[in-house]
């Protein structure tokens, strides 16, 4: 246990200079990566999930390397806020995780999440390889045919490219300043729209 969790610091430490191409997670455990509007919420609601080992914020789908916030706030890089999430796949499966990032989004609206409006803020499933592609297609048509609401699902499935993390300051935002992300989570209406969206669906 204790080298498994020596491995993961390590691993986090070093992955800011790495291309996505070229990380891996430590041995026996898995990554995932899910664009669910602002990082920091989605992060809260990986956390949740036993098995989940970290969840790191960040940037995917843009061209420019190494972006800021900044830069992804002004909608001009093309990435979204994403979060990668590391997990133990023999404690929690990927089918898991796809039940929670779903009920822990809008995926009727596309450039949008509440009341973040840009394509920084489009929510995916970005997929690592063939098995969790095919598992997350799967996963939105049974969506599909058994949502709890009448608009369709949007929320497209696509391949995971280069992952950048955020500041350190975005990183467990939610833990680091509770009051501020409370008032933000309930002011934007996240909570709100997803209990009017998937009642008691949610976990």
């Amino acid at each position: 246990m204790f080298a498994r969790l020596l491995a993961l610091q390590l691993w986090l430490a070093a992955i800011a200079s790495i291309p996505a191409s070229a990380q891996a997670p430590p041995s026996g455990l898995a990554k995932a990566a899910f664009a669910a509007g602002c990082f920091w919420c989605t992060e809260e609601a990986m956390d949740k999930v036993p098995g989940v080992i970290s969840t790191t914020s960040g940037y995917m789908g843009g061209s420019k390397k190494n972006p800021t916030y900044q830069e992804v706030s002004s909608g001009v890089t093309g990435h979204t806020e994403i979060v990668q999430v590391v997990y133990d796949p023999t404690k929690v499966s990927y089918e898991r995780l796809l039940e929670q990032f779903w009920v822990n989004h809008d995926p009727t609206v596309k450039d949008r999440q509440f009341c973040d409006v840009g394509s920084q803020y489009r929510p995916s499933v970005f997929y690592y390889d063939d098995e969790q592609k095919r598992l997350a297609e799967a996963s939105k048509l049974k969506w599909e045919q058994s949502k709890p609401f009448k608009q369709p699902i949007v929320t497209p499935i696509v391949q995971a490219t280069e992952f950048w993390p955020a500041e350190e300051y975005h990183q467990d935002y939610y833990r680091k300043n509770p009051v501020r992300y409370k008032y933000y989570s309930t002011s934007c209406g996240r909570y709100a729209r997803l209990d009017e969206l998937w009642g008691k669906l949610r976990k």
